[in-house]
This record gives structure tokens, C-alpha cells and sequence, in this order.
């Protein structure tokens, strides 16, 4: 189904809210941009709702709305389009999905890694820790509640790909704890001057926690049973918490045996 859809409409005042965190709990959706996300979204199998697209770009991906067949099309002029896009250079292709999380117990439910991102703020470094925590096959992310939205647009865009197809849940520390100790899952914690990553353990059901870009791991440092570091040298004090928890997740991967490359 193809649909003009005029300037004043309800639905673009709707999707422009999706922005927002607020908006995105208000009507538990969430919109991605471009062609690269769509077609990871569909090849991932995520369910989407509606899309919204120029002519132009309709035409241009004709290939793209093939795939997409069943799901209501909203065309709408490139004035719209910018109001509801959250790029500089809108793209002309936006869709909008259900943000659905996974709970807690379902995550937890087998052995492997699993990401915590323990209040991080920056939805740059969230995206990266995600493709990441994919590359070295974590069975999905838990992000700290009041840290960045895994919802948020910027989020999405980082995680490319990945987001879709990774298991994602929201979650307090103290929640997380719970669910951890019940599920057998033992949380380690990235942190300067601790135990190198090298010569660490690392249990069949590890939680590996990475925390916020400045302040650490904040609250989540009291769920930890173990803490691992990564040696530096030179002058650097510290390392962006994408860098370091890509490096602590391949690290997880290549002690767990897995095949890498």
C-alpha cells in the first residue's frame, strides 16, 4: 500500500516525536534511516510498521520496496522528509519499528558473553560496543537504565547491522544482579590499573561490564565478582570505552576458543 501523505498530517508529528526518548516511550516505536539499515532490518527479519520515503528515493530503491512488500508506504515530499529525519542529509528513506526489548531471563537463558553497557551516554560508543559485541558473538547487550536509549537514532546508526540482530534489554543494577546471580552469569567489570585481560579467567557465562566514558562503572562496580584491565603505555591514561570493551570482547572470544577470522 502506497499513500500520499500531506504536510500537516498526524503521522509526521508522530515519527518527527520518534526523535526523542520521550516519544519513542510514548508510542514504543522507534525509526532507523537510509537504504544500509533497511535492508539489515529486513534481511534480520525485524518488524516494521510503516515506511516513509520521497518519490525520488522510492524510485531509486524500487528493489528495496520490493522487499518490503505488505508494509505500508507513506510518500511524502522532501520538506516533510527533513522534519522527520534525524540526519543533515536525510536520505529520503525512514522506517518505523516496534522497539521491542528482550527480557532479562531470555538473555540470560544460556552460556556465552553478554555486553553491559553500565550507564554510557554516548550513542557512538553504544553503536560501536555493539557491532563489536557481535563480531565476538555475545549473545546480546544489556544497557544500564538512565544511560543512553539503545533506541536512539544515533544508537541505531552506530550499531549498523548489529542492532538488529543482537539481543537488547534494559535493565537497573540492581535488576541485573538478580538476574545474573539466578542465571549463573558472573560479571566482570573493565577497570584502569585492575587484573590484565590476558591472564584472566573467563567463566562459560561472563557479563562483561563497561562503563561510562568518564565516571567508570558508577554503581554497577558493586555487582562485579571480578575486574579485568588493560595495560597501556605511552602517556595515555585511559581508553574510549569502545576501544577498550572491543578489545575485552575479543579477548572473552579468543579465550573462549572461538574461531576468530
Amino acid at each position: 500500500m502506497i499513500v500520499p501523505l500531506g504536510a500537516q498530517s498526524e503521522r509526521l508529528t508522530r515519527v518527527a516525536s520518534l526523535k526523542t526518548a520521550k516519544g519513542r516511550r510514548r508510542h514504543k516505536q522507534f525509526a532507523f534511516e537510509g537504504t544500509t539499515l533497511l535492508a539489515e532490518a529486513l534481511r534480520a527479519g525485524t518488524a516494521i510498521d510503516e515506511l516513509y520515503a520521497t518519490q525520488a528515493a522510492l524510485d531509486d530503491h524500487a528493489d528495496l520496496a520490493d522487499q518490503a512488500s505488505g508494509i505500508p508506504v507513506y510518500i511524502v515530499s522532501d520538506r516533510s522528509f527533513a522534519k522527520i529525519s534525524d540526519v543533515e542529509s536525510p536520505p529520503g528513506l525512514l522506517a518505523v519499528a516496534p522497539a521491542q526489548q528482550t527480557a532479562l531471563e531470555a538473555l540470560l537463558g544460556g552460556v556465552g558473553l553478554v555486553a553491559v553497557l553500565a550507564g554510557l551516554n554516548d550513542p557512538g560508543n553504544a553503536g560501536t560496543l555493539l557491532r563489536s559485541a557481535e563480531a565476538f558473538e555475545a549473545r546480546g547487550a544489556v544497557f544500564g537504565e538512565g544511560g543512553v536509549d539503545p533506541f536512539s537514532p544515533k544508537v541505531v546508526r552506530a550499531g549498523m547491522g548489529a542492532f538488529f540482530r543482537l539481543k537488547i534489554a534494559v535493565a537497573t543494577p540492581a535488576d541485573f544482579a538478580r538476574a545474573a546471580t539466578a542465571n549463573g552469569f558472573i560479571a566482570i567489570g573493565l577497570r584502569a590499573g585492575a587484573q590484565p585481560l590476558d591472564g584472566l579467567e573467563w567463566p562459560e557465562r561472563t557479563a562483561l561490564v563497561v562503563g561510562h566514558e568518564r565516571h567508570g562503572l558508577g554503581p554497577w562496580e558493586a555487582l562485579c565478582e571480578r575486574f579485568a584491565g588493560i595495560p597501556t603505555g605511552g602517556d595515555a591514561e585511559s581508553l574510549n570505552a569502545a576501544v577498550a570493551g572491543s578489545i575485552a570482547f575479543y579477548e572473552a572470544a579468543r579465550s573462549a576458543g572461538k574461531r576468530l577470522g
